[in-house]
């Protein structure tokens, strides 16, 4: 072949090549165009578009004070890094490797105080490991806190004579951020409270008001799409959608964290001293159904909420037999009804007019013979609520007077997983004798947010209300109440004079010789209330467990106008005390805890019936003296501030070096005992001092901090018993300020 052949087969070659080429970079083209068109857009809108989901943060849980319960707050995952990413990289210095846990021991000598758990367990962790490159350490490592991170971060780069280190010293340790949930105040109230768990995906809300408000405590997720180049960088004018997150909303409790801390530390005093299976507290102001406390034993920490072992808030998830707190609602129905004379006479002791075993007093059916009504209602006997319920109303009015206090229904309150109770068909029962049983508290089964109900309906006045243990909804950036919960009224169920009457009989339980409420008398108060003893059951053989018992009171004060109610459970008590005496020795006392104490803290005047007239009159006095209002300092010169306080009878502490005050707590116009101190905060703040805040309340610690733009980090409840800064350090206004709380006396 001559060489202008060869030339033109490589040229048609040439050709060739060039037109298979581009005849399939036109046909590749045009599939992408065409065909593949949809699918290529798609993952160019992956390149292209960074599109992220704006997390919203969860509302704050406070009472009805302002008290902070439960807030959402920064927090860490921790992840070690056990291998090098890549196994080429085992070759290279250690100034070229990747970071990652080199020396197991060490790592695990270091991080495990910190963490609270054993040198071992963390070994076994890292050096366990066959596949991954890195590893989590279950609720262990979940959560973090800003403490927490602090110590680590501390061991990574330690100070070394004075220098901070800029080598990490703890290689393979990641803190990524996030947030938790804390409760400040650990195990109190955790049944109202809730909890939040921290699962693999999204956080769950569980149990109480972070169950029951989870969708305003929520809030509403933002959304933010933009345009970004290859390196994944934001282009100029690239935003292409932005919704805010919208923050949940803060829940505002009907909770008075001082009568909850009276509570709880009533409750601990009593399990410590007779462990019994359970026990319930609540606390509720008659007039609206405001619910002040409500605390159930056994109890949680909800800050480790994997530890609980008992999930149910006993105040409204358990049911048992009431007792002889029951025949408030037998007695007021029958006063209702007119079938009720305190001076008529009956024989007390047994009741024989039904088959089978007879009725017996509480006494072994002793009795104590023929007696007033007065005197049974007095002495609890069985018998003559047998006689008034059974006899005189029988089964048709007991029903409805049982329907109308709302036994064996739901109350309605704003809490997850409330029980109905138990109330069998009156108008067909399965015996005569069940009907009969009613009338004092047997064969009905009731919780305690029930009996609170029924109870409140005769201190005040006649009207069964819906209890409710949220006040308000709040916006969590301007404060402005978004929702309110008032007073409601679910029907009428007795007369404003069948109440009071009602009201003045229980106070003889209380006060008269033949009252079983002897022990629950406060001096100072009127209370009125009924004691109640039910039976424990077997609920696999169904009889009675003997020696085994739930003791209960229930009671209201002041009498003829109460300011509170307060019902105390007790199931099952271990202990040796003789069962008659059950009721002086482990309920009253945590109900007179609980009241007097809550009374005082409400400023409650006591009663003139109660106290000889010259007590009054220095009591009287006394606060007169003791009590002032707290003049307006503010805006005037620091030197006039002083000496205006002085005049009013005050002590004052002035925050910084100002010389003029901006800002003063108690505010205007507030009362507060006299020779207290008001703080005063001036126009120039450095300088100021951090004070001895001992003995002191939480809310004033908050106070001080707020004017000083100080962060709070509180623990326990009730007031203060140590502080991370010592009094008269200088304070510089960005400061964490840890306090200890705890409470002020036992019961």
């Amino acid at each position: 072949m001559g060489t202008k052949q060869r030339i033109k087969w490589r040229s048609l070659l040439m050709g060739l090549s060039f037109i298979l080429t581009f005849g399939g970079l036109i046909t590749r083209l045009w599939w992408l165009q065409a065909v593949d068109a949809q699918v290529n857009l798609e993952r160019a809108k992956d390149q292209w578009e960074l599109q992220q989901i704006l997390k919203p943060k969860r509302g704050s849980i406070v009472d009805r004070n302002g008290e902070m319960l439960a807030y959402e707050e920064k927090a860490y995952n921790l992840i070690l890094q056990v291998k090098p990413a890549d196994k080429k990289e085992e070759d290279m210095p250690d100034w070229a490797r990747s970071n990652y846990v080199k020396d197991p021991y060490m790592t695990a000598q270091k991080l495990a105080p910190i963490l609270g758990v054993t040198p071992d367990f963390l070994i076994n962790k890292m050096t366990s490991v066959k596949s991954s490159y890195s590893i989590e350490l279950g609720m262990v490592g979940k959560k973090l806190t800003e403490d927490q991170k602090k110590k680590i971060d501390a061991l990574m780069y330690p100070v070394v004579n004075g220098e901070k280190e800029k080598t990490n010293q703890l290689p393979g340790v990641v803190l990524q951020p996030t947030t938790r949930r804390y409760y400040p105040k650990n195990s109190f109230a955790a049944h109202v409270l809730g909890y939040i768990s921290y699962g693999e995906g999204e956080d769950e809300a569980h149990m109480g008001i972070e169950k029951q408000y989870d969708k305003e405590l929520s809030g509403e997720p933002g959304e933010l799409q933009v345009l970004t180049d290859g390196a994944g960088y934001q282009l100029p004018d690239g935003e292409q959608k932005f919704k805010p997150a919208k923050d949940g909303q803060n829940v505002v409790l009907t909770i008075d964290q001082q009568i909850q801390d009276y509570v709880e530390a009533a409750l601990e005093e009593a399990q410590q001293k007779f462990t019994p299976k359970s026990m319930t507290v609540v606390v509720a102001d008659p007039n609206n159904g405001d619910i002040l406390a409500m605390a159930s034993r056994p109890s949680f920490n909800p800050n480790q909420y994997w530890s609980i072992t008992d999930y149910r808030n006993q105040a409204i998830s358990s049911v048992f037999e009431p007792g002889s707190t029951f025949k408030i609602i037998t007695l007021a129905a029958a006063i209702q009804e007119g079938k009720f004379n305190p001076g008529d006479h009956y024989q007390s002791g047994t009741y024989t007019k039904l088959p089978g075993e007879p009725i017996r007093d509480h006494n072994w059916g002793n009795g104590w013979g023929n007696i007033t009504f007065l005197e049974g209602v007095q002495r609890s006997s069985n018998v003559a609520f047998v006689i008034l319920g059974y006899e005189r109303l029988k089964a048709d009015l007991l029903a409805k007077y049982f329907d109308l206090f709302g036994i064996g229904k739901k109350t309605g309150i704003d809490l997850p997983k409330e029980a109905e109770g138990i109330m069998f068909d009156l108008k067909h029962p399965r015996s005569q004798r069940d009907v009969a049983a009613t009338t004092f508290g047997q064969g009905v089964a009731v919780t305690a947010i029930q009996q609170v109900a029924a109870v409140g309906a005769v201190a005040n006045g006649g009207e069964l209300l819906k209890p409710h243990i949220v006040k308000e909804l709040r916006d969590p950036h301007t404060g402005k109440v978004t929702k309110k919960f008032d007073k409601e009224v679910v029907r009428r169920v007795v007369s404003e004079a069948t109440a009071k009457q009602t009201r003045d009989i229980l106070e003889t339980v209380v006060t008269g010789d033949h009252g079983t409420g002897k022990s629950f008398k406060i001096d100072g108060y009127h209370v009125a209330g009924k004691t109640g003893t039910a039976q424990i059951y077997d609920p696999k053989t169904g009889k009675i467990v003997p020696g085994r018992y739930v003791v209960s009171f229930i009671g209201f004060a002041p009498k003829d106008d109460p300011r509170l109610l307060v019902y105390v459970v007790v199931n099952d008590p271990e202990t040796n005390l003789p069962s008659t005496t059950w009721g002086s020795e482990i309920v009253a006392p945590i109900f007179k805890s609980v009241m007097e104490k809550s009374l005082q803290y409400l400023k409650e005047v006591p009663d003139s019936g109660t106290v000889d007239a010259a007590s009054l009159k220095k009591t009287a006095k006394t606060t007169a003296l003791t009590e002032r209002a707290v003049p307006k300092l503010t805006d005037m010169a620091a030197n006039d501030a002083v000496t205006r306080a002085k005049q009013a009878g005050f002590q004052t502490e002035l925050i910084g070096s100002g010389t003029k005050i901006v800002q003063q707590y108690p505010a205007a116009d507030e009362t507060a005992p006299q020779n207290s101190t008001i703080l005063l905060l001036t126009d120039k703040v450095e300088g100021a001092k951090m004070p001895d805040f001992t003995g002191k309340s939480l809310r004033e610690v908050m106070e001080y901090a707020s004017m000083l733009k100080l962060n709070v980090n509180p623990t326990g409840s009730g007031f203060v018993k140590e502080q991370s800064i010592p009094p008269g350090t200088v304070i510089k206004g960005s400061e964490t300020l840890r306090v200890t709380l705890a409470a002020a006396s036992s019961p």
